[in-house]
């Protein structure tokens, strides 16, 4: 098996398990029927087999409950050990459940595992987080409290109780545990990669710099740690610099833990570099003023690049694989030609034709955004509108935003701006609708919020919110400079004019419609 040689491994376990089976009632025939059982699953599970990798583990799990009911009488010394075995095997049928989202079987399995090896802390953290996903809180911090009894620095459990802080909108708390494992531990990544995240769905990413500095220090080598550059290169891509996080992701697409993630990151930062709200009408003509030249090879280019890093990932079945087929069909619309997004649309639809995935976030996100670029707008919004009343989560997070940004989009076009505020910010009942409460630097929000005052001659309104969008961009997006500058010099603010105009030729000089739209009128404006 080491040797990647499945077949013979195969080969040698089965015969192993024919010897076996003529002494099927003897308990030490029993005690290796389990460990060879077990050791086949992982055979299949290696060789991609994962229904075969089930189906021996259900049939070893039943040799092992029956070897644990005689071995409390007849080896009592080796029952820890057959307790362990079992568990595991349950652990193992629960993980294989989750992956195909029959989250009920699997939260049974794991509960089962813990019976026999109650204090196994992987398998708590593994039920914990199931509990995350499917949204029980409470049990999920059960989970976590009973783990940390009996380890109280447990790290994994410490991560996961901040992260049902943030969810629970407890942001002081939330904080207090992030810097509690960041304080014992400046160099651990999964937090420190949590404190990105939440630091920037809390409006304070500037406020993270310190974290990297201190886990950069305590780091003998950071520049070649995945961890670390994971987590540098969500930062400045947080920021707005996705070349610069391009390079970080880079060094991390490699590594085993950090790899998958690394490049998921990179394709999307391929396929839309500037957060732009794909299938969306608002900003499209503004834009392009800017986007046009050169635009369509250096997107020809990132399409490219997204397909070869596409070709490196190695999904399993279930969930794994259903995100690669949603990532890749979304490669297909970012080309926004017609028969491509017939053909994605195909794709999303096959995904959300199965039961365990109807609801995907991603796969309804794609339906929409391919119905946009085929000109079809109320099926879009029909679409969108099914997670309306989606229940906020960590793992769809950047779907979900995408799902209402979209749909802001469509109601600002055709001039619902109260319902596109409703998404985007306004104080109501339905809290999870927000996507400023869930990320408070969304530029793209602020973005929307500028363009509804500044159609509704609210000037000054509409320039705090491209002020925020501004901000969120680090002052680098022309589009957000050009409006912000507009805004400015609508609400009599010409000096504020200027500098912003100052600002985007600085790094824009091919803007020049800025020169003549704003800074020049607002020059004759103070010297009037």
């Amino acid at each position: 098996m080491r040797l990647k040689q499945y077949d013979k491994a195969e080969k040698t376990i089965t015969q192993a398990l024919e010897v076996e089976s003529h002494n099927a009632i003897d308990l030490n025939s029993m005690l290796s029927q389990a460990k060879l059982l077990n050791l086949l699953a992982k055979v299949h599970d290696r060789n991609g087999s994962f229904e075969a990798a089930l189906a021996t583990l259900s049939k070893g799990k039943e040799v092992q409950v029956r070897v644990l009911k005689r071995a409390q009488v007849e080896l009592p010394d080796t029952v820890p050990e057959q307790r362990q075995l079992a568990g595991s095997m349950c652990a193992k049928m629960a993980e294989h459940a989750a992956n195909q989202r029959d989250f009920e079987r699997a939260i049974k399995l794991y509960k089962e595992a813990l019976q026999h090896d109650p204090e196994n802390a992987p398998i708590l953290l593994a039920l914990a987080k199931l509990y995350m996903q499917t949204h029980d809180l409470d049990q999920c911090q059960y989970t976590c409290m009973t783990l940390l009894r009996t380890d109280k620095e447990n790290d994994s459990a410490t991560l996961m109780m901040a992260d049902l802080s943030y969810r629970r909108n407890e942001y002081d708390t939330a904080m207090f545990h992030f810097q509690q494992l960041l304080d014992r531990r400046p160099a651990y990544s999964p937090a420190l990669a949590r404190l990105v995240e939440v630091m920037r769905r809390t409006g304070t990413l500037d406020e993270a710099g310190p974290y990297l500095d201190r886990a950069e220090t305590a780091i003998t080598r950071h520049h070649m740690d995945p961890g670390y550059n994971f987590c540098r290169g969500l930062y400045d891509w947080y920021l707005g610099n996705p070349n610069s996080a391009l390079k970080y992701f880079n060094k991390a697409r490699k590594d085993p833990e950090w790899g998958q993630r690394a490049i998921y990151n990179m394709i999307e930062i391929c396929l839309n570099p500037d957060n732009e709200t794909i299938g969306g009408e608002t900003f499209e003509s503004v834009d392009s003023e800017v986007n046009q030249s050169g635009a369509r090879d250096t997107l020809d280019m990132a399409i490219r690049t997204a397909d070869k890093l596409l070709k490196e990932l190695r999904p399993k079945p279930g969930e794994q694989r259903v995100s690669h087929q949603v990532l890749s069909n979304f490669l297909l619309l970012a080309t926004k030609q017609k028969s491509s997004a017939e053909q994605a649309l195909q794709e999303f639809m096959t995904v959300a034709s199965q039961d365990s995935y109807k609801d995907h976030v991603g796969a309804i996100l794609g339906m929409a955004t391919a119905y946009m670029i085929l000109k079809q707008t109320p099926r879009a919004r029909n679409q969108l509108k099914r997670l309306a009343k989606a229940v906020w989560n960590f793992e769809d997070a950047e779907y979900l935003e995408r799902c209402w940004l979209l749909l802001a989009d469509i109601y600002v076009q055709t001039g619902k701006y109260d319902m596109a505020t409703e998404l985007l910010k306004h104080p109501c009942s339905l809290a999870h609708l927000r996507v400023l409460q869930h990320n408070r630097s969304c530029m793209k929000a602020y973005e929307y919020m500028g363009f509804i005052m500044e159609k509704e001659q609210s000037y000054r309104d509409a320039a705090f919110n491209y002020e925020q969008a501004w901000k969120f961009s680090s002052n680098t997006n022309p589009m957000i400079g050009y409006k912000l500058a507009f805004n400015y010099m609508k609400a009599r603010r010409f000096v504020d004019a200027i500098d912003v105009c100052h600002a985007v030729l600085a790094k824009h000089p091919e803007y020049p419609r800025i020169r003549k739209d704003i800074l020049d009128k607002s020059r004759a404006s103070i010297r009037i």
